[in-house]
């Protein structure tokens, strides 16, 4: 608990969207079930275990010693979710409020959550620097182009849609099974003025591939998908299936950027299957996360991987 309480005395007033404390890398004993998150201007923290009242208290504490420091007379906002095997749990707002519409930044781009409505906000922070990689790298290769199209699986809010629109692709399909997260997703271009560029799909990818394929071929394609979700994903089972279409779908030395959020799975997991299903593809390098979400083990961390024809 303390590091918690160290990062809290340590905190300034957050204007982007960012994690604060990351207890779940290992690298703080004690709170490897807690995390810390600012969605502004509310902070939201996050226990993979239940929390005594007496703990809830100290942090409580901790938040409204620190705000009175750095933010003067201005209220703070704190939200508390607590997440348990099984998808139990519950989130409680402790103090202020949220705002309706709840829309944040993360360098220079808009996004809409929820943090008190289901476990996920509408915005992976631990993501940024994949998001960084793409602004980047599209800054980079569309150099004006006339045709720069990015496919974006497993899209959720489309979050990465919206960065690659801004840093100049000139269209983006977007394609994930959830009607909801999709209808956000579309907010989310609304709010940086990105109505006309992108399109959205609710379908299950692996009966779409026709669809997929009329819109390429891509100069770079995203997948982002959930490590194990029952009916749509097992990453042991089906990411095999997605890395064999990669070549057929991409330009000549178009990229591919894998996302896999799987502890038990190393990095890899994904090289072994990408020589097995697609050995014409070439590995590029691994995105760095973040230094906020430093783990002990980096084979258990979120792995971002690039790849190219």
């Amino acid at each position: 608990m303390q590091a918690l309480l160290d990062s809290i005395a340590r905190m300034s007033v957050p204007t982007d969207a960012t994690r604060i404390f990351h207890g779940r890398g290992g690298l703080h004993p004690g709170c490897e079930h807690l995390s810390l998150d600012a969605f502004p201007p509310v902070l939201v923290l996050t226990s993979f275990a239940e929390l005594s009242e007496d703990d809830v208290a100290r942090i409580g504490t901790a938040l409204r010693q620190r705000w009175a420091d750095i933010a003067p007379g201005e209220a703070l906002h704190w939200v508390l979710q607590i997440r348990l095997v099984g998808g139990q749990g519950r989130t409680q707002l402790m103090s202020g409020s949220v705002p309706e519409p709840h829309v944040v930044t993360e360098a220079g781009a808009r996004y809409a959550v929820h943090v008190l409505r289901g476990q996920n906000h509408g915005l992976f922070l631990d993501m940024a620097a994949g998001r960084d990689w793409v602004r980047a790298h599209i800054a980079a290769h569309a150099n004006g182009q006339n045709d720069f199209r990015v496919l974006n699986l497993f899209a959720y809010t489309c979050a990465f849609s919206v960065v690659a629109l801004l840093a100049g692709a000139t269209q983006v399909l977007n394609m994930d099974m959830s009607k909801g997260a999709l209808a956000i997703g579309q907010q989310n271009h609304r709010l940086n003025g990105l109505d006309k560029r992108a399109s959205f799909l609710a379908h299950d990818i692996f009966s779409s591939w026709g669809k997929i394929t009329r819109g390429g071929p891509y100069q770079l394609i995203i997948v982002d998908p959930p490590s194990y979700q029952k009916g749509s994903f097992v990453a042991t089972k089906d990411y095999a299936r997605l890395l064999r279409r990669l070549p057929e779908l991409l330009t000549p030395g178009g990229h591919a950027l894998l996302c896999l959020n799987a502890p038990e799975l190393p990095p890899d997991f994904i090289h072994d299957l990408m020589a097995a299903e697609a050995p014409a593809m070439h590995r590029v390098e691994r995105v760095t996360n973040p230094p906020v979400f430093a783990d002990r083990d980096d084979n258990r961390s979120l792995k971002v991987l690039v790849y190219r024809t």
